[in-house]
């Protein structure tokens, strides 16, 4: 693994170390989640009413209420102390791991424990991200290095947590003490990343945030903020990215009913559900690969990509809903989300300058969070008809895929040649 992931120039440049981080990372979220596993908190019975799952659906939006508004813009801020950034979330999942196995069984401070944990699982996440650029290697492109860390993530969650599976036969708090083990760790290889995470050079010649307007750079913060401002590759990667999370949504909890009532092909409906699982899983491992072999793919056509395939898939399930069509479904869902993000984290990585880069990762986890809430409530909202609901997220995709396509010929009929993607934003990303 080592040699893997220090290959191509990261082990110089300092992207390896990063990698290893998130593998610990990964590791550390995956044993708190089987060690919670047991709780009402994580725990989402199939027979639970639907108002019910409404209301864990708002619950969800909370940590990325906190996120957007509050701890992207302070990120920013504080900039030049990324690896501290990284290093206190770190630290407060670790914490926070160690509250709650102490005070483990029918605790009031449960459920408050995990939303801040989310919070500041989503802090780690957007600083990382926004860090990435730092420790590029000659060669990588950006949608090269995040597939490395999603490999890290993947590989870290599955030895994490079944390390952790095996902790918790001895009791939870166990295993949750495991997992602060796990952040005491992660915390000290944050603090010694590179100098480079840190580093204030060529932060205003990453990229241009304002489309088409000169003096970009003396605008406020909070205007270079918002998502009209952003640069067109970064608005177009963005609706790529909400379609495929509304798809992830609305196939979660719209599965879990439609198959606990109707079962296909005579088959238990857990079971089923379980395969689309993992199927879904395999094609997020699979997205995470090609993003690392599409080397040449401009990201801006990954997600037109796969915010079509996505519309292909649910009208394919609409059409000839079946067991082998609904885990095709899954697997494309897993493998379509996988590679929007990437792209996406590639085109904001490229295009967003760093004095707000982390702030807008922030307000698109957000935008993505309520894109999944709004699939996910269109799912339990829907009769549990297979043609009426695959056919209206189908209609929904096409709509999303038609003003996608419109505004990006649109932008790129006003664009001038030199600033169009394929040139001088391709070899920025290229570098």
């Amino acid at each position: 693994m080592v040699r893997f992931t220090s290959s191509g120039g990261a082990g110089e440049t300092g992207l390896a170390r990063l990698v290893h981080l998130q593998f610990l990372t990964a590791a550390g979220d995956a044993t708190v989640a089987v060690s919670l596993a047991g709780t009402l908190f994580f725990t989402l019975p199939t027979d639970q009413a639907r108002p019910q799952v409404a209301q864990f659906l708002l619950l969800t939006m909370a940590p990325f209420a906190i996120v957007a508004p509050f701890i992207g813009p302070f990120l920013d801020r504080f900039r030049h102390g990324r690896r501290w950034a990284l290093g206190v979330s770190l630290a407060l999942r670790g914490f926070l791991c160690w509250v709650l196995a102490g005070t483990f069984d029918g605790s009031a401070w449960l459920f408050p424990c995990a939303l801040i944990f989310l919070v500041a699982s989503k802090a780690f996440t957007i600083t990382r991200a926004a860090a990435v650029p730092r420790l590029l290697p000659d060669g990588f492109t950006l949608v090269n290095a995040n597939s490395r860390i999603s490999m890290a993530n993947v590989a870290g969650a599955a030895v994490g947590g079944a390390i952790a599976a095996g902790i918790a036969k001895l009791g939870p708090e166990w295993s949750l003490r495991f997992g602060f083990v796990i952040f005491v760790a992660a915390t000290v290889v944050a603090i010694l990343l590179s100098p480079k995470v840190d580093s204030s050079a060529g932060e205003e010649g990453v990229g241009g945030l304002v489309a088409f307007s000169t003096g970009a750079t003396s605008q406020p913060d909070r205007t270079r903020r918002r998502f009209r401002n952003l640069q067109p590759g970064v608005q177009h990667g963005l609706r790529c990215v909400m379609g495929a999370r509304l798809m992830t949504g609305f196939l979660t909890f719209f599965l879990a009913f439609l198959l606990r009532e109707h079962p296909t092909a005579s088959i238990n409906g857990a079971l089923i559900l379980g395969i689309v699982v993992v199927a879904a899983g395999v094609g997020n491992s699979l997205g995470t690969i090609a993003g690392n072999l599409g080397k040449n793919l401009a990201p801006e056509k990954i997600g037109l990509f796969v915010l079509c395939l996505d519309l292909a898939m649910a009208i394919t399930t609409a059409a000839l809903y079946s067991i082998v069509t609904v885990i095709a479904l899954g697997l494309i869902a897993g493998l379509c989300a996988q590679l929007a993000k990437l792209a996406y984290d590639a085109l904001v990585q490229r295009d967003v300058p760093e004095v707000v880069r982390t702030a807008v990762f922030a307000r698109s986890e957000t935008v993505f969070q309520i894109c999944w809430v709004l699939g996910a409530t269109l799912g339990i909202s829907l009769p549990l008809i297979p043609q009426l609901g695959f056919g209206i997220v189908a209609l929904l995709l096409g709509a999303l895929l038609i003003w996608t396509v419109v505004a990006w010929r649109l932008t790129l009929g006003r664009m001038p040649e030199a600033d169009q993607p394929g040139t001088a934003a391709a070899a920025t990303d290229q570098r």
